[in-house]
């Protein structure tokens, strides 16, 4: 993996998260790492800086590390990966090693951990949290449809401070 310039990544951010997919992986003080696949999110400026943002639901167990971590990381994998991406987005950490079962190995940026096999990883810092709130919905069939029971996501806007290429 090579570093590079944010400005000078060139992969489609809609292709990469909305169906290539990524794994949003967080690392608590104590060493423990879990990630979780995700195809919501985007890349852009705001407040001059170039930014991420993902959504997570409280439920789950990555929220709970990246609650704890300043910073975590995006990895985006070739088509070759999709098993291990499905396997990590229908199980959780909480019941059973879900990064060996999946067959990943861990690689560090930093403090941060992504795992080998990467095509793409994105160091982030976050910046700001928010719930989504039923009542800041405009069109009211989102949270009819995607939030029956009422489990909003938190949206983490963060900083993209490092990229790594293959």
């Amino acid at each position: 993996m090579n570093e590079i310039k944010i400005t000078d990544i060139t992969e489609n951010p809609f292709k990469l998260i909305g169906s290539d997919w990524m794994l949003i992986t967080a690392k608590k003080a104590d060493g423990s790492v879990n990630t979780m696949t995700a195809s919501w999110g985007g890349v852009g400026v705001l407040w001059n800086k170039n930014i991420c943002f993902v959504f997570i639901r409280p439920q789950r167990y990555t929220y709970e590390f990246t609650e704890e971590a300043a910073e975590f990381t995006l990895s985006f994998y070739p088509e070759s990966m999709r098993d291990a991406l499905t396997f990590c987005g229908r199980n959780s950490g909480r019941d059973i090693d879900k990064i060996k079962k999946a067959g990943l190995v861990s690689a560090h940026l930093d403090d941060t951990v992504y795992f080998e096999g990467a095509k793409l990883v994105l160091k982030v810092k976050k910046l700001y949290k928010s719930r989504l709130e039923k009542d800041s919905f405009i069109d009211m069939s989102i949270p009819e449809t995607v939030y029956p029971t009422g489990d909003y996501h938190y949206v983490y806007i963060c900083e993209i401070t490092k990229a790594l290429e293959k």
